[in-house]
């Protein structure tokens, strides 16, 4: 894998460890024009795990063509995240498992009620295993000092 940025790749994973915004992954569309989507995640055993409906489009645009590109960054200054790109496995009988994952991760007891209607459907998820190839990390903390 090939890695560039300030940040050591145990510093990557620190920061998508502990962040909880949703990873933007981009494939393929259709026409020419790429499909990005907005998905939570989770970072397991060296892949990033997302879950969605086996009927969503960027579950059958990855099942065609698996490449993709993805970013993980805080929308609020200082700016920082990783981006990269990878492939993306479908893995439909682990989908129930990473979205109960997920709902834990982002939720926790937050939000009862859309736990259970995304567990109500938890039958027809996919699981997805972004395989990164490149990872690029950014951080404008120093840059952006105190005015933030």
């Amino acid at each position: 894998m090939t890695r560039k940025g300030p940040w050591s790749p145990d510093q990557i994973q620190a920061f998508l460890q502990d962040v909880r915004v949703p990873i933007r992954i981009a494939c393929n569309g259709t026409a020419g024009h790429p499909l990005l989507a907005s998905l939570w995640f989770v970072p397991l055993d060296d892949r990033l795990w997302c879950a969605t409906q086996r009927s969503a489009s960027v579950a059958t645009r990855l099942a065609r063509d698996p490449r993709c590109a993805f970013e993980v960054s805080l929308e609020a200054p200082p700016y920082r995240g990783v981006r990269g790109q990878g492939v993306a496995r479908l893995h439909d009988e682990r989908g129930e498992q990473i979205l109960s994952v997920l709902i834990e991760r982002y939720l926790g007891d937050t939000s009862p009620k859309l736990a259970a209607f995304l567990l109500a459907r938890a039958r027809n998820e996919t699981a997805i295993a972004v395989e990164p190839e490149t990872l690029v990390s950014w951080d404008f903390s120093e840059r952006m000092g105190d005015g933030v």
